[in-house]
């Protein structure tokens, strides 16, 4: 185990319990559609998706 992957490891879990810790449900406008989801689910799935552009980018 590096210091580099300890603190994504570290990281990760902290950004997992922030997620979380926020259940409420919140209203969320995409350009047009307004729905309204938990907090967690909408925090993830951006997570989700800054990691996947982050792969992406260091792949090429």
């Amino acid at each position: 185990m590096t210091p580099g992957r300890l603190a994504v490891a570290v990281l990760t879990v902290l950004a997992l319990i922030f997620v979380f810790e926020n259940t409420q449900h919140t209203r969320i406008r995409l350009l047009v559609p307004e729905i309204t989801m938990p907090l967690w689910t909408a925090l993830l799935a951006v997570g989700l998706i800054g990691w996947l552009c982050g792969r992406f980018v260091a792949r090429k």
